[in-house]
């Protein structure tokens, strides 16, 4: 009778327990970095793409190209530095809406903000159009779909507070992720596919520049294919949290 009635409530307990939803995953917040207040300034909503042609941006013609309104960084010969494709205006705090695709390769790609152009890469460089740095960058830079998290590029590397799983968990490889990315103050946030993976304010504020945003073609001895398309950016959101966490 005893052993009926523990088996009746082991069931239960059980039972009760698949009903309840999976915890979600919780981003990690950057510690001991001071608050730095969203700035003021104008709130518009710019379409960074206009679904047809690279106008508004700068970078290498031969590897950024337009495709059936996808945007497409695509190398067949080895690349030294990475490349970026570059907004003409400059940025401080925004919400930028997009959608990315690895389509060939296994190397993470990105989008660099609140950094600068950096020519001379590893400063190594002599000539920047011979070794085609023009359009390196030195700055911040969210990663996916592989090797997800945080980097500071020609800095401090990559940023080890930021636990790269959560976004794993729910990222493609080789599909289509749709990104959020939330810059205000001294804080990122970001989100993939619905999901918030990312929440870290930078102990270093002073890092922090009105810059070009970046798309970025990896450095990368083997051919690659990486592809973009929505790029919409609001101008010092309104709403203080992601939009797109379901």
């Amino acid at each position: 009778m005893r052993i009926t009635v523990v088996l009746a409530m082991l069931a239960t307990s059980l039972a009760v327990a698949q009903d309840k939803p999976l915890t979600k995953i919780e981003p990690k917040v950057g510690k001991d970095a001071p608050v730095v207040k969203p700035r003021e300034g104008k709130t518009e909503t710019v379409k960074l793409f206009d679904g047809k042609s690279l106008d508004g941006w700068e970078g290498y013609t031969d590897l950024w190209s337009v495709k059936d309104g996808v945007i497409v960084a695509k190398n067949t010969e080895p690349l030294k530095y990475s490349t970026y494709l570059l907004t003409k205006g400059k940025y401080t705090d925004f919400r930028l809406t997009f959608a990315a695709k690895l389509a060939k390769s296994e190397m993470h790609s990105g989008v660099a903000f609140w950094g600068e152009v950096y020519p001379k890469a590893d400063g190594k460089v002599q000539d920047p159009k011979k070794d085609r740095s023009e359009h390196t960058y030195k700055g911040h830079l969210v990663m996916f779909p592989s090797g997800y998290g945080l980097y500071d590029l020609f800095g401090r590397n990559l940023i080890k507070e930021v636990d790269p799983e959560p976004a794993r968990k729910v990222g493609k490889q080789h599909d289509w992720n749709d990104i959020e990315i939330l810059a205000q103050g001294n804080r990122i946030r970001v989100a993939v596919n619905g999901t918030a993976v990312v929440d870290w304010r930078d102990p270093q504020p002073d890092r922090i520049k009105e810059a070009p945003i970046g798309l970025q073609l990896h450095s990368n001895k083997e051919p690659q294919e990486v592809q973009f398309k929505g790029l919409v950016l609001e101008t010092f959101p309104k709403e203080d949290k992601l939009l797109t966490v379901k």
